[in-house]
């Protein structure tokens, strides 16, 4: 069979080839037709102008699935050369960039200096999903501030009994909570089961003062028996509850980014909406590639997100006044201060741990 020629996608001034655009990335479902790689492409095209409100400037990192996706596939975490699974990260640029792309230097948690994508036109966003992203996950930073985030983050993300009407709740909570504190949150689909909530703040702050603003801000739902929980242990989570998931506030720790795709049947886009739009659907599955663009014929429900930028003083407020401490950090952070034992507390033995949190070597 001969090969179908490459196609051409025209975003801006720019046309991107686009390489086997009949390759189809998601399979047709009873809800939803096929989905091939030039319509991914052309996808992003067509979102051009609220994906950049939301992504743009920022530096990305990449979930790739080349040959697309499929139920029962697996997505690599593991380091570049060791991964094993059908879609993967890519932190640094693919090889193969054209001259135009930019990038911006960012420094993991280990201090280890990688330059990544930076959304500096939309193009670039056309160019990656060529390269077979779907997700694009950018940092809670602007390029020109690498060190200082100018977006909190809350990632309310349902456990074992949950539903999304759970999830629902918990998010008119930390609508209320925010506005009690004189901070407007702007709220989204995960494109699965979550929602996420961002508040753009002032660029003033490390991303360890954000993880505790985020913390304190949990305690605070947690206090109003509201169904949230910040336990981080997942055993310790109670059934039904949504956790709030604070860490996603620390360096190089991201969550989808708005009107990404997710690798998920029918092609579930992570889609921003009204408070009002999200607390009256029923099934985010029904907000994908193939609904979207019309979705966006009533305008951007994040059109004024940059319009006012807050004070993160209420939400280090919280974390001042709450009791609790410390919680744990994830496992590719270093140790820090306080930090309680990195250990499921059903297996922790007491006599191996100081007071401090660190394993007494015997």
């Amino acid at each position: 069979m001969a090969k179908t020629p490459a196609a051409n996608v025209a975003v801006g001034e720019r046309e991107i080839r686009v390489s086997s655009p009949d390759r189809v990335v998601y399979e047709a479902t009873s809800r939803t037709s096929e989905v091939t790689k030039l319509q991914v492409c052309e996808y992003f095209a067509a979102v051009a102008e609220p994906f950049m409100r939301a992504n743009g400037g920022r530096p990305v990192a990449l979930e790739r699935w080349p040959g697309g996706w499929r139920e029962g596939m697996t997505l690599s975490v593991g380091p570049m050369g060791q991964q094993q699974g059908d879609g993967f990260y890519s932190k640094r640029l693919p090889k193969g960039a054209p001259e135009w792309i930019e990038t911006c230097r960012v420094t993991t948690p280990n201090g280890r200096p990688i330059d990544e994508l930076c959304l500096t036109e939309p193009a670039a966003a056309v160019w990656a999903a060529h390269m077979g992203t779907l997700t694009f996950h950018p940092w809670a930073v602007r390029a020109g501030d690498v060190e200082h985030p100018d977006e909190f983050r809350l990632d309310l993300d349902p456990q074992e009994g949950a539903t999304f009407t759970d999830v629902q709740r918990v998010a008119a909570a930390t609508r209320e909570l925010l506005e009690e504190l004189g901070l407007r949150g702007f709220a989204k689909t995960s494109g699965s089961r979550g929602i996420h909530v961002y508040v753009r703040i002032a660029p003033q702050h490390s991303f360890e003062d954000v993880r505790h603003a985020a913390i304190g801000f949990g305690r605070e739902l947690e206090r109003r028996n509201v169904g949230a929980t910040t336990h981080w242990w997942k055993e310790e989570r109670p059934a039904g509850s949504v956790f709030l998931d604070f860490n996603q506030n620390l360096r190089d720790r991201t969550v989808a980014g708005a009107w990404s795709l997710r690798p998920r049947p029918g092609a579930p886009v992570s889609t921003p909406m009204s408070w009002t739009q999200l607390m009256e659907i029923d099934d985010p599955r029904d907000f994908n590639l193939h609904t979207i663009p019309d979705y966006l014929g009533d305008g951007d429900p994040w059109v004024d997100i940059d319009a006012v930028e807050h004070s993160l003083d209420p939400l280090l407020a919280l974390w001042d006044s709450l009791p609790g401490g410390e919680l744990n950090f994830p496992p590719d952070h270093p140790k820090m201060p306080g930090e309680p034992p990195r250990v499921q507390p059903s297996k922790k033995v007491a006599e191996h741990w100081d007071a401090d949190g660190n394993r007494i070597e015997k």
